[in-house]
């Protein structure tokens, strides 16, 4: 199992020095984590940990190279369940997150629906929210096929979060070999559902995992929260289960890459040295 880390580290610090900075807490892997359409001021004058859609792929790769640090996925996360605008990140972003992914030699590109920021977003029937994040995904979906990309469904809105909807979504999308699951073992109890049922229920389809803890004062807030960005706590300090979801990834048979969704650098070394440990027990 590779353990990597969610490239922001430091803030206020640009990606290539988030980069180094994962690489000094002995983390060997990264994903690119924060990207926009075009340019940014924040990324122009050093204060960003964004990294262009539009990059030219070969300044990317010479960060990574010049840090010793493995890229192992890209994060898509769009807004797949309000009507389409110019200011929102959804298809088209996604098409070129595994485009530059592709260039990269990135497998997994990972994306989720996100909560809606509409009325008409808000008031979407299930069946509209499915139809709605499938009609998004589908053009993507051709793309990662053609260039060998996985993509990947993590929980992180109201359809993800939940066994059933994740499911439905998988099955219309087909294309079982390029699509499949980002387990977040954080946002998939945060939004109410049980880590483990998707270890049990997609099984194989667990392309990659985020791996984050959750404490004990929010167990009054599952299922009306779908997902965080960052946990505060080391794996195992929290109530997910952190160790029975490792051993069961493994008994099933998951051989791809993770990400640490932490903050802090004691909390993330911690963390580290115990999934290395509950991976070998």
């Amino acid at each position: 199992m590779k353990i990597g880390c969610f490239a922001l580290v430091e803030p206020f610090a640009p990606m290539a020095r988030q980069f180094h900075a994962i690489k000094e807490m002995g983390i060997e892997c990264a994903d690119l984590t924060d990207n926009h359409q075009g340019g940014m001021l924040g990324v122009e004058y050093g204060f960003a940990a964004s990294v262009s859609l539009d990059s030219h792929p070969a300044k990317i790769r010479r960060w990574a190279t010049e840090s010793g640090i493995e890229l192992t996925a890209f994060c898509a996360h769009a807004n797949l369940l309000d009507p389409p605008a110019p200011d929102l990140y959804s298809t088209n972003e996604i098409i070129k997150a595994i485009r530059l992914a592709s260039q990269l030699g990135i497998r997994d590109v990972i994306t989720t629906e996100g909560d809606p920021k509409t009325e008409f977003g808000e008031h979407l029937t299930r069946a509209e929210q499915i139809f709605a994040m499938v009609e998004k995904l589908r053009t993507p979906v051709q793309w990662a096929a053609e260039l060998g990309v996985k993509l990947l469904l993590e929980p992180h809105g109201r359809v993800t979060d939940t066994i059933d909807g994740m499911a439905a979504v998988l099955e219309r999308l087909g294309h079982p070999e390029t699509v499949g699951v980002c387990l977040d073992t954080g946002n998939s109890w945060l939004g109410g559902a049980n880590p483990m049922d998707y270890i049990t229920t997609f099984g194989r389809r667990i392309g990659h995992v985020h791996w984050k803890d959750m404490p004990r004062e929010m167990e009054a807030k599952r299922g009306t929260i779908y997902g965080c960005g960052m946990g505060a706590i080391p794996l195992g300090d929290g109530v997910v289960g952190i160790p029975e979801l490792v051993r069961a990834l493994r008994k099933s048979g998951f051989d791809g890459a993770t990400t640490l969704e932490i903050f802090g650098v004691d909390n993330v070394k911690l963390s580290a040295a115990r999934l290395r440990q509950w991976w070998e027990q």
